[in-house]
Formats: structure tokens, C-alpha cells, sequence
């Protein structure tokens, strides 16, 4: 039986294909040991997002060699996909495996095929995978979808991944009830541009898809990966808020608050559509949770952008919003773009924001204390000697409520400042 060791980096698109390549290993008698001396097997699913990742996903398939010189050394995923076509191929690396061909590892490996990677700019071809279990014990991420047809100027992505390709609603469904038949009770659906779900399909959205796994018994919650804000409509709000499984929990995805700055993003928004997603959202939901991601230093963000930008971040009231200092891809239209930011202007930039951040995190939280919430329960964590079990509630706000027993996948009624508090 041989040892096979796996290290996965990027989004959670990525870690999905991981966990469902574990799957596949353990399906065909494989050992899954963890990342260290002793695999025969190492297996890294690399990430290209930045050209920091780039350089994380060097050091790992580096290191792999390095615990064992006489391993096969694997490597899949985004960043070998990019490097396709160039010779900056990693010596460390025994065999690469493109993205839309991870499903077919086992063969790979068995036929000593030492690479396999097609043009993904010119497939239509959704790439089968499917899990019955995660690392996580209550929570499941469902990848439905791949590819992006955005080209946003700073983004590799859909060079790596190709166009948009949406999974067989069928399958998604067939998948989600497996989860449930074992246990889960929240799955998140997810995808590398979740909201083109289905525009490659026959009469079938985004909407349709969640109508569908509303239906599986079993699941109690339904939680959605990052949204593109064009497609908050009435209808989708509306249809969402009549579904009792649906967390009301919108990662919104912005990037930056200033039109001018959006408009070099090749974002196809502006930042008044973007507002009046958010107020639809509050329209048809009580409170909900809106998170965002926002990008500072952008190629020409000026002192005024960067302004407008942080004012609007202040008019939306998120209860999160993940800041990035904009990091050079290349290969992107951005990374050749004139008027490069300073590192330092845009560390200033990011700390004025991580304080609004803060202050908004904490006001929204603060809307729950005296209020009965929902916890999914995740974990048991010792604090000062205490025992806490902690999970999260349909808005994502983490609570723990001090007990010994073990709740681990219960859903718990619980009231805040009394029961239960909320903590970082």
C-alpha cells in the first residue's frame, strides 16, 4: 500500500478537488498520510492567484522533494496549468496534472503518465468530481461550477481555469444528498465564478440549482461561495428569502468602492448598482450578514480614489470586508499598467481600512447580544481552562457557549450574552 501525502493551496474550490482526490486515493487502497517525511506519494493542488502564490507553491513541491528525495512528487492545479507552454516548470516536479484532469489521478499514477495537461482555454467540459465526506465534520463546500469569463485586468484565473463550465445540476443534488445520508447539515455552494452557474446549461441558473438542493432532506442550511452583485435581482432576493435553509450571509464582491478605479478593474458595475444589491438584500432579509473584499493600491489609485473608495466602504456598513494590497499577476493587463502603487502608501491604505473593518465587525455583532440565535456547533476549544463549544450562526457570527458536552453537529438554540457569547 503506498503512502500518499497531499497539501492543498487556494480557495475553496481547490480544497474541494483535494478532498475529493483524497477520496479517489482511499477508494483504490491508498494510505493518506500527513505532509511530511515518509509518502511515497506527495501530491500538491497549487494556486497561481498572485505571484506570491506562485512562489507558495514552489516551496511546497520543494519541500516535498526534500522530505524524500525518492517520492513522486505531484503537481496539479492552477499554477501548473499557467506555467503551461513556458519552461519555469519546477525540477522537483515527477508528474503534472492540469487542471480538468485531476480526475483521472489514479490512471496517472498507475500508467506512470508523467503529464497531462490540455488547453483549458478551449474545453467545454465540466470536470466530474464528488465527495461524500470533508475535513470539516459539519459543514460541506460543493464545487457546481468552474471557469470565469470576466477577465477582470488583475486576475490570472480565467487563464488557469478556462471558461465558464457549469456542473449537472443532477449531480450536484446527488452529491448533497450522499453528504446528508452522512451527516451534514450545511453545505456552501461554491465555484470559481459562482453566479455565471448555469449560463452554459439549458434552462438553468443559479436560482434553479439552489431550488433543487433546497429540497434535499436532510440539509438545513444552505450557504452561497461569493456572489457577483449584478445578480441580486428582485426575483433572486425574493426567492431566497422565501427559503427557510438559505443563511442570510452575501459575500458581495467589490473591489474597490470608487467607479474610475472599477472601471481599470474591467469590473462591469458601478458602485450605485453595487449599493442598491446590498439594500435589496436588506429589503427581503433582516440583518443579513454582507461581507465583500476590497483591493488597495490598484495601478493609479489616488489619494482621492482611495477616498471615495473607503467612503463608500463606510456607506455600505459591511460586518466584513477582506482587504488585499494589490499584488502584481503576471501575465494580466494590470501588472503592466502605468502608475504602480508604493508598498508603503498601500500598507497605510489597507491599516485605514482593517480599523473600519474592526468597527463595523464589532457594531454588527453587537446587534445579536440579547437575541436568540441558531449555532451550528463545530468544535470543542479549551480558554482559561474552560470548555467552550463553538460554531456559527446562519450569519457567520462565531459563538460559544461553556459547556463540556460535546454538541458537535447539533443545532443549538442559544441567547446571546447569557447562554452563549460571541468571540473573534
Amino acid at each position: 500500500m503506498k503512502k500518499v501525502a497531499l497539501h492543498n493551496l487556494g480557495c475553496k474550490v481547490n480544497a474541494y478537488e483535494t478532498d475529493a482526490m483524497q477520496e479517489m486515493l482511499e477508494n483504490h487502497g491508498y494510505e493518506i498520510v500527513p505532509f511530511r517525511e515518509g509518502a511515497d506519494i506527495y501530491i500538491v493542488n497549487t494556486c497561481t492567484v498572485t505571484n506570491m502564490a506562485d512562489r507558495k507553491s514552489r516551496q511546497m513541491l520543494h519541500r516535498a522533494k526534500k522530505m524524500n528525495p525518492n517520492a513522486i512528487v505531484v503537481a496539479t492545479g492552477c499554477y501548473v496549468q499557467a506555467q503551461e507552454g513556458t519552461e519555469t516548470i519546477d525540477e522537483s516536479i515527477d508528474v503534472i496534472i492540469g487542471n480538468n484532469r485531476k480526475k483521472d489521478l489514479i490512471r496517472i499514477l498507475e500508467e506512470q503518465i508523467q503529464k497531462t495537461v490540455i488547453d483549458i482555454n478551449h474545453t467545454k467540459e465540466y470536470e466530474e468530481m464528488q465527495i461524500s465526506k470533508t475535513a470539516e465534520h459539519t459543514r460541506a463546500y460543493i464545487k457546481v461550477q468552474d471557469g470565469c469569463n470576466q477577465f477582470c485586468t488583475y486576475c490570472i484565473i480565467p487563464y488557469a481555469r478556462g471558461r465558464v463550465r457549469s456542473r449537472a445540476k443532477e449531480d450536484v443534488v446527488r452529491e448533497v444528498k450522499e453528504l446528508a445520508k452522512n451527516g451534514y447539515k450545511e453545505v456552501v455552494l461554491t465555484g470559481i465564478h459562482l453566479s455565471s452557474y448555469g449560463v452554459d446549461l439549458e434552462n438553468e441558473s443559479l436560482l434553479s440549482l439552489i431550488l433543487a438542493v433546497h429540497e434535499v432532506d436532510g440539509i438545513q442550511r444552505i450557504r452561497l461561495g461569493s456572489l457577483e452583485p449584478r445578480i441580486v435581482s428582485e426575483e433572486f432576493a425574493g426567492t431566497l428569502a422565501g427559503l427557510s435553509k438559505i443563511c442570510p450571509h452575501f459575500h458581495l464582491s467589490l473591489q474597490s468602492g470608487c467607479d474610475e478605479t472599477l472601471r481599470r478593474m474591467n469590473r462591469r458595475y458601478t458602485t450605485e448598482e453595487y449599493y442598491e444589491k446590498c439594500q435589496l438584500l436588506r429589503k427581503y432579509f433582516q440583518n443579513p450578514a454582507l461581507t465583500t473584499d476590497i483591493i488597495v493600491g490598484f495601478p493609479g489609485e489616488t489619494e482621492e480614489e482611495f477616498e471615495t473608495s473607503k467612503t463608500f466602504v463606510e456607506r455600505v456598513g459591511f460586518y466584513e470586508t477582506h482587504i488585499f494590497k494589490y499584488s502584481k499577476r503576471k501575465g494580466t493587463k494590470a501588472a503592466v499598467m502605468e502608475n504602480q502603487v508604493p508598498e508603503p502608501i498601500k500598507t497605510l491604505r489597507s491599516n485605514e481600512l482593517l480599523r473600519i473593518h474592526d468597527a463595523r465587525k464589532a457594531e454588527y455583532e453587537s446587534t445579536f447580544v440579547g437575541t436568540e440565535v441558531e449555532v451550528l456547533m463545530e468544535e470543542s476549544i479549551q480558554k482559561d481552562g474552560k470548555c467552550y463549544q463553538v460554531g456559527h450562526t446562519k450569519e457567520y457570527v462565531k459563538v460559544a457557549v461553556q459547556t463540556e458536552e460535546s454538541l458537535q453537529n447539533q443545532l443549538v438554540k442559544v441567547q446571546v450574552g447569557e447562554t452563549g457569547q460571541i468571540i473573534h
